[in-house]
Protein backbone atom coordinates (compact mmCIF):
# COMPACT_ATOMS: atom_id res chain seq x y z
CA UNK A 1 0.00 0.00 0.00
CA UNK A 2 1.03 3.51 -0.49
CA UNK A 3 2.99 5.40 1.83
CA UNK A 4 0.42 8.24 3.55
CA UNK A 5 0.70 11.61 2.48
CA UNK A 6 -0.49 15.10 2.47
CA UNK A 7 -1.71 17.51 0.15
CA UNK A 8 1.13 19.43 -0.53
CA UNK A 9 -0.12 23.06 -0.99
CA UNK A 10 -3.34 22.77 0.22
CA UNK A 11 -5.30 23.18 3.52
CA UNK A 12 -6.90 20.17 3.76
CA UNK A 13 -5.83 16.22 3.51
CA UNK A 14 -8.87 14.79 1.80
CA UNK A 15 -12.05 15.06 -0.69
CA UNK A 16 -14.51 13.23 1.51
CA UNK A 17 -17.88 13.69 0.40
CA UNK A 18 -20.33 15.20 3.80
CA UNK A 19 -23.09 12.39 4.83
CA UNK A 20 -25.06 15.10 6.78
CA UNK A 21 -27.02 15.34 3.49
CA UNK A 22 -27.48 11.55 2.52
CA UNK A 23 -24.91 12.26 0.07
CA UNK A 24 -22.93 9.02 -0.19
CA UNK A 25 -18.98 9.08 1.03
CA UNK A 26 -16.61 8.63 -1.88
CA UNK A 27 -12.97 7.00 -0.59
CA UNK A 28 -10.17 6.30 -3.16
CA UNK A 29 -9.42 2.34 -2.90
CA UNK A 30 -5.66 1.96 -1.72
CA UNK A 31 -4.82 -0.90 -4.03
CA UNK A 32 -6.20 0.68 -7.20
CA UNK A 33 -4.18 4.08 -6.61
CA UNK A 34 -1.07 1.83 -6.34
CA UNK A 35 -1.54 -0.17 -9.64
CA UNK A 36 -2.53 3.30 -11.25
CA UNK A 37 0.59 5.18 -9.95
CA UNK A 38 2.73 1.81 -11.83
CA UNK A 39 0.84 2.02 -14.58
CA UNK A 40 -0.02 5.59 -15.56
CA UNK A 41 2.53 7.65 -13.45
CA UNK A 42 1.82 9.43 -10.09
CA UNK A 43 -1.99 11.32 -10.22
CA UNK A 44 -1.70 14.80 -11.84
CA UNK A 45 -1.35 17.74 -9.55
CA UNK A 46 -4.64 18.88 -8.07
CA UNK A 47 -5.89 21.49 -10.36
CA UNK A 48 -8.22 24.60 -9.26
CA UNK A 49 -10.89 24.95 -11.41
CA UNK A 50 -13.91 28.00 -11.13
CA UNK A 51 -17.83 27.58 -12.17
CA UNK A 52 -19.38 30.63 -13.06
CA UNK A 53 -22.59 31.02 -10.69
CA UNK A 54 -25.82 33.13 -11.72
CA UNK A 55 -27.78 33.76 -8.32
CA UNK A 56 -31.00 35.56 -8.44
CA UNK A 57 -30.37 37.85 -5.27
CA UNK A 58 -26.64 38.53 -3.68
CA UNK A 59 -27.19 40.38 -0.57
CA UNK A 60 -27.57 37.75 2.36
CA UNK A 61 -29.70 38.97 5.37
CA UNK A 62 -29.31 37.14 9.31
CA UNK A 63 -30.62 37.55 12.37
CA UNK A 64 -27.83 36.29 13.77
CA UNK A 65 -26.82 37.75 17.69
CA UNK A 66 -23.43 36.30 16.78
CA UNK A 67 -21.96 38.98 14.28
CA UNK A 68 -22.03 43.01 14.12
CA UNK A 69 -23.95 43.03 10.63
CA UNK A 70 -27.03 41.68 9.32
CA UNK A 71 -26.45 41.63 5.38
CA UNK A 72 -23.41 40.22 3.40
CA UNK A 73 -22.36 39.94 0.28
CA UNK A 74 -20.25 36.81 -1.12
CA UNK A 75 -18.59 37.14 -4.37
CA UNK A 76 -17.60 33.30 -4.31
CA UNK A 77 -18.12 29.80 -3.18
CA UNK A 78 -15.49 28.14 -1.86
CA UNK A 79 -11.89 29.58 -1.14
CA UNK A 80 -8.58 28.80 -2.44
CA UNK A 81 -6.45 29.90 0.24
CA UNK A 82 -7.13 26.74 2.05
CA UNK A 83 -7.70 27.70 5.44
CA UNK A 84 -8.00 24.32 7.38
CA UNK A 85 -10.20 25.89 10.08
CA UNK A 86 -12.40 27.98 7.51
CA UNK A 87 -16.46 27.38 9.01
CA UNK A 88 -17.27 28.31 5.69
CA UNK A 89 -16.53 24.82 4.17
CA UNK A 90 -19.37 22.74 5.03
CA UNK A 91 -21.42 25.05 2.72
CA UNK A 92 -19.88 23.02 -0.40
CA UNK A 93 -21.60 20.00 0.66
CA UNK A 94 -24.84 21.70 -0.43
CA UNK A 95 -23.09 20.97 -3.96
CA UNK A 96 -22.83 17.45 -3.13
CA UNK A 97 -18.92 18.87 -2.73
CA UNK A 98 -16.32 17.54 -0.10
CA UNK A 99 -15.96 20.73 2.28
CA UNK A 100 -12.36 19.52 1.96
CA UNK A 101 -10.50 19.55 -1.05
CA UNK A 102 -13.18 20.48 -3.05
CA UNK A 103 -13.65 23.34 -1.35
CA UNK A 104 -10.51 24.59 -2.04
CA UNK A 105 -10.13 23.48 -5.60
CA UNK A 106 -13.49 23.41 -6.75
CA UNK A 107 -14.61 27.72 -6.46
CA UNK A 108 -17.83 29.48 -7.73
CA UNK A 109 -17.72 32.80 -8.82
CA UNK A 110 -20.97 35.22 -9.40
CA UNK A 111 -19.96 38.07 -11.74
CA UNK A 112 -23.60 39.67 -11.84
CA UNK A 113 -22.85 40.56 -8.16
CA UNK A 114 -22.63 44.31 -8.74
CA UNK A 115 -25.84 43.95 -11.26
CA UNK A 116 -27.81 42.09 -8.56
CA UNK A 117 -26.47 44.40 -5.58
CA UNK A 118 -27.84 47.24 -7.64
CA UNK A 119 -31.47 45.97 -7.99
CA UNK A 120 -31.75 45.72 -4.54
CA UNK A 121 -30.84 49.15 -3.31
CA UNK A 122 -33.18 50.18 -6.01
CA UNK A 123 -36.00 48.80 -4.29
CA UNK A 124 -38.23 51.19 -2.57
CA UNK A 125 -37.88 49.43 0.34
CA UNK A 126 -34.28 49.28 1.05
CA UNK A 127 -32.78 50.77 3.78
CA UNK A 128 -29.33 50.64 3.93
CA UNK A 129 -26.87 49.53 6.49
CA UNK A 130 -23.56 48.55 6.23
CA UNK A 131 -22.89 45.67 3.79
CA UNK A 132 -20.05 42.51 4.68
CA UNK A 133 -17.74 41.58 2.71
CA UNK A 134 -15.70 38.44 3.68
CA UNK A 135 -17.14 36.71 6.13
CA UNK A 136 -17.82 33.76 4.46
CA UNK A 137 -15.23 33.05 1.52
CA UNK A 138 -12.04 35.67 1.37
CA UNK A 139 -13.51 38.61 -1.20
CA UNK A 140 -9.69 38.81 -2.32
CA UNK A 141 -8.86 35.05 -3.01
CA UNK A 142 -6.59 34.37 -5.98
CA UNK A 143 -9.33 34.52 -8.47
CA UNK A 144 -9.96 37.90 -7.43
CA UNK A 145 -7.28 38.71 -10.04
CA UNK A 146 -9.15 37.66 -12.73
CA UNK A 147 -13.19 38.57 -11.95
CA UNK A 148 -12.53 41.49 -10.04
CA UNK A 149 -16.29 41.21 -8.92
CA UNK A 150 -15.19 42.78 -5.49
CA UNK A 151 -13.61 45.57 -7.09
CA UNK A 152 -16.64 45.97 -9.23
CA UNK A 153 -19.01 45.85 -5.95
CA UNK A 154 -16.95 48.42 -3.96
CA UNK A 155 -17.38 50.79 -6.82
CA UNK A 156 -21.36 50.09 -7.09
CA UNK A 157 -21.14 50.92 -3.03
CA UNK A 158 -18.71 54.32 -3.98
CA UNK A 159 -21.33 55.68 -6.52
CA UNK A 160 -24.15 55.39 -4.63
CA UNK A 161 -22.56 56.01 -1.12
CA UNK A 162 -23.62 52.83 0.30
CA UNK A 163 -21.31 51.80 3.44
CA UNK A 164 -19.31 48.81 2.78
CA UNK A 165 -16.25 46.56 5.26
CA UNK A 166 -14.04 43.97 4.16
CA UNK A 167 -12.18 41.67 6.19
CA UNK A 168 -9.64 39.58 4.27
CA UNK A 169 -6.32 37.37 4.92
CA UNK A 170 -5.02 39.03 1.74
CA UNK A 171 -2.63 41.91 0.47
CA UNK A 172 -4.29 42.30 -2.38
CA UNK A 173 -6.76 44.59 -0.58
CA UNK A 174 -4.30 46.52 -2.02
CA UNK A 175 -5.07 46.59 -5.32
CA UNK A 176 -8.24 48.54 -4.91
CA UNK A 177 -6.84 51.13 -2.00
CA UNK A 178 -7.95 53.76 -4.01
CA UNK A 179 -11.69 52.72 -4.03
CA UNK A 180 -11.01 51.74 -0.20
CA UNK A 181 -9.25 55.37 0.62
CA UNK A 182 -12.28 57.12 -1.15
CA UNK A 183 -15.07 55.38 0.31
CA UNK A 184 -12.88 56.05 3.87
CA UNK A 185 -13.17 59.93 2.62
CA UNK A 186 -17.07 59.52 3.13
CA UNK A 187 -17.17 57.53 6.12
CA UNK A 188 -18.21 54.46 4.12
CA UNK A 189 -15.56 51.42 4.87
CA UNK A 190 -13.61 49.72 7.22
CA UNK A 191 -10.91 46.58 6.62
CA UNK A 192 -9.76 44.06 9.06
CA UNK A 193 -6.90 42.35 8.12
CA UNK A 194 -6.74 38.37 9.65
CA UNK A 195 -3.29 37.10 11.25
CA UNK A 196 -3.13 34.09 12.79
CA UNK A 197 0.94 33.70 13.35
CA UNK A 198 4.06 35.06 12.90
CA UNK A 199 5.61 32.63 11.13
CA UNK A 200 5.51 31.62 7.49
CA UNK A 201 6.21 27.81 7.40
CA UNK A 202 3.20 27.51 9.97
CA UNK A 203 0.78 29.83 7.84
CA UNK A 204 1.91 27.82 4.54
CA UNK A 205 0.33 24.68 6.80
CA UNK A 206 -2.47 26.40 8.15
CA UNK A 207 -3.65 28.50 4.92
CA UNK A 208 -1.68 27.80 2.35
CA UNK A 209 -2.32 29.88 -0.30
CA UNK A 210 -3.05 33.28 1.60
CA UNK A 211 -0.33 36.04 2.14
CA UNK A 212 2.82 35.78 4.38
CA UNK A 213 1.83 36.61 7.96
CA UNK A 214 4.25 39.81 7.11
CA UNK A 215 2.15 40.59 3.76
CA UNK A 216 -0.34 41.11 5.71
CA UNK A 217 1.23 43.39 7.87
CA UNK A 218 2.59 45.73 5.24
CA UNK A 219 -1.23 45.78 3.72
CA UNK A 220 -2.38 46.91 7.10
CA UNK A 221 0.17 49.64 7.33
CA UNK A 222 -0.78 50.51 3.75
CA UNK A 223 -4.59 51.02 4.43
CA UNK A 224 -3.38 53.22 7.75
CA UNK A 225 -1.27 55.25 5.20
CA UNK A 226 -4.19 56.32 3.20
CA UNK A 227 -6.35 56.66 5.99
CA UNK A 228 -8.43 53.76 5.80
CA UNK A 229 -10.04 52.68 9.12
CA UNK A 230 -8.47 49.03 9.73
CA UNK A 231 -8.20 46.47 12.15
CA UNK A 232 -6.23 43.44 12.62
CA UNK A 233 -8.09 40.41 13.56
CA UNK A 234 -6.08 37.34 15.09
CA UNK A 235 -8.53 34.66 13.83
CA UNK A 236 -8.32 32.29 14.87
CA UNK A 237 -6.43 31.55 17.74
CA UNK A 238 -5.87 27.96 17.94
CA UNK A 239 -4.49 26.65 21.52
CA UNK A 240 -1.40 25.26 21.37
CA UNK A 241 -0.59 26.21 17.74
CA UNK A 242 -1.09 29.82 17.06
CA UNK A 243 -2.11 31.02 20.41
CA UNK A 244 1.68 31.70 21.62
CA UNK A 245 1.81 34.90 19.02
CA UNK A 246 -1.17 37.12 20.24
CA UNK A 247 1.13 39.45 22.15
CA UNK A 248 3.76 39.32 19.08
CA UNK A 249 0.82 40.01 16.33
CA UNK A 250 -0.10 42.91 18.53
CA UNK A 251 2.89 44.92 18.80
CA UNK A 252 3.71 44.23 15.21
CA UNK A 253 0.33 45.69 14.14
CA UNK A 254 1.20 48.32 15.99
CA UNK A 255 4.72 49.17 14.68
CA UNK A 256 2.29 49.66 11.53
CA UNK A 257 0.29 52.55 13.14
CA UNK A 258 -2.41 49.78 13.53
CA UNK A 259 -4.76 51.27 16.89
CA UNK A 260 -7.29 48.58 17.02
CA UNK A 261 -8.15 44.78 17.37
CA UNK A 262 -10.36 41.68 17.90
CA UNK A 263 -9.66 38.29 18.04
CA UNK A 264 -11.92 34.79 17.52
CA UNK A 265 -11.30 31.14 19.18
CA UNK A 266 -11.09 28.55 16.51
CA UNK A 267 -14.86 27.35 15.29
CA UNK A 268 -15.16 23.93 14.16
CA UNK A 269 -18.60 23.29 13.21
CA UNK A 270 -19.66 20.38 11.09
CA UNK A 271 -17.59 18.39 8.85
CA UNK A 272 -14.45 20.98 9.75
CA UNK A 273 -13.93 19.15 12.97
CA UNK A 274 -12.84 16.18 11.00
CA UNK A 275 -11.24 17.89 8.94
CA UNK A 276 -9.21 20.06 11.48
CA UNK A 277 -8.40 16.69 13.25
CA UNK A 278 -6.70 15.04 10.45
CA UNK A 279 -4.39 17.92 9.68
CA UNK A 280 -3.40 17.90 13.49
CA UNK A 281 -2.33 14.34 13.12
CA UNK A 282 -0.71 14.89 9.96
CA UNK A 283 1.38 17.73 10.99
CA UNK A 284 0.89 18.10 14.52
CA UNK A 285 0.67 14.37 16.04
CA UNK A 286 2.68 15.11 19.13
CA UNK A 287 0.14 17.80 20.39
CA UNK A 288 -3.21 17.12 18.57
CA UNK A 289 -4.60 15.17 22.39
CA UNK A 290 -3.89 18.41 23.70
CA UNK A 291 -5.13 20.88 21.22
CA UNK A 292 -8.47 19.20 20.97
CA UNK A 293 -8.63 18.44 24.91
CA UNK A 294 -8.31 22.86 24.99
CA UNK A 295 -11.03 23.07 22.25
CA UNK A 296 -13.36 21.17 23.87
CA UNK A 297 -12.77 22.52 27.71
CA UNK A 298 -13.87 26.24 26.03
CA UNK A 299 -16.90 24.63 23.83
CA UNK A 300 -18.78 22.67 26.77
CA UNK A 301 -17.00 19.33 25.99
CA UNK A 302 -17.72 19.71 22.33
CA UNK A 303 -15.90 20.25 19.18
CA UNK A 304 -18.28 23.18 18.41
CA UNK A 305 -21.10 25.07 20.12
CA UNK A 306 -23.58 25.95 17.56
CA UNK A 307 -26.11 27.83 19.72
CA UNK A 308 -27.12 31.06 19.18
CA UNK A 309 -25.19 33.38 21.02
CA UNK A 310 -22.49 31.20 22.67
CA UNK A 311 -20.84 30.28 18.88
CA UNK A 312 -18.74 33.37 19.63
CA UNK A 313 -18.34 33.39 23.13
CA UNK A 314 -15.61 30.62 24.35
CA UNK A 315 -15.92 29.83 28.23
CA UNK A 316 -13.90 28.41 30.43
CA UNK A 317 -10.52 28.86 31.89
CA UNK A 318 -8.52 28.93 28.99
CA UNK A 319 -10.60 31.20 27.31
CA UNK A 320 -10.55 33.89 30.16
CA UNK A 321 -6.85 33.38 30.04
CA UNK A 322 -6.57 34.22 25.98
CA UNK A 323 -9.04 37.47 27.07
CA UNK A 324 -7.00 38.29 29.79
CA UNK A 325 -3.73 37.85 27.32
CA UNK A 326 -5.28 40.09 24.47
CA UNK A 327 -6.14 42.71 27.12
CA UNK A 328 -2.94 42.73 28.32
CA UNK A 329 -1.37 43.47 25.01
CA UNK A 330 -3.85 45.66 23.88
CA UNK A 331 -3.19 48.07 26.75
CA UNK A 332 0.68 47.82 26.39
CA UNK A 333 0.02 49.32 22.64
CA UNK A 334 -2.50 51.54 23.61
CA UNK A 335 -4.83 49.53 20.74
CA UNK A 336 -8.77 49.31 21.61
CA UNK A 337 -11.34 47.51 19.53
CA UNK A 338 -12.94 48.90 16.24
CA UNK A 339 -15.49 51.17 16.79
CA UNK A 340 -15.80 52.51 13.52
CA UNK A 341 -19.54 53.78 13.09
CA UNK A 342 -20.36 54.17 9.04
CA UNK A 343 -22.31 56.62 7.94
CA UNK A 344 -26.05 55.80 5.90
CA UNK A 345 -27.21 59.02 5.47
CA UNK A 346 -25.39 59.38 2.52
CA UNK A 347 -27.22 56.95 0.71
CA UNK A 348 -28.20 57.52 -2.79
CA UNK A 349 -30.77 55.13 -4.51
CA UNK A 350 -29.88 53.78 -7.94
CA UNK A 351 -32.63 52.93 -10.62
CA UNK A 352 -32.17 49.77 -12.08
CA UNK A 353 -31.07 51.49 -15.49
CA UNK A 354 -27.85 52.95 -14.06
CA UNK A 355 -28.81 55.90 -13.05
CA UNK A 356 -28.94 57.46 -9.51
CA UNK A 357 -32.12 58.64 -8.03
CA UNK A 358 -32.27 62.89 -8.23
CA UNK A 359 -34.52 62.42 -4.71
Amino acid sequence: MAAQTFSKGRGAQSSQASTRFNIAAREADGDWQDVHDCVDGPVEKLRTTVTVEHPKAILSFNASPDVPFDRSINAYRGCEHGCIYCFARPTHAFHDLSPGLDFETKLFAKPDAARLLRETLAKPSYRPAPIAMGTNTDPYQPIEADYRITRQVLETCLEVRHPVTITTKSDRVLQDLDLLAELARHNLTSVGISVTSLDARLSRLLEPRAASPAKRLAALGRLVDAGVPCHVSIAPVIPSITDCYIEGILAEAAKFGVSAATWIIVRLPHEVAPLFREWLQTHFPDRAGKVMATIQSIRGGRDNDPRFGMRMKPEGVWADLFRRRFAIAMRRHAMSRPEVKLDCTRFRRPSTDGQLSLL
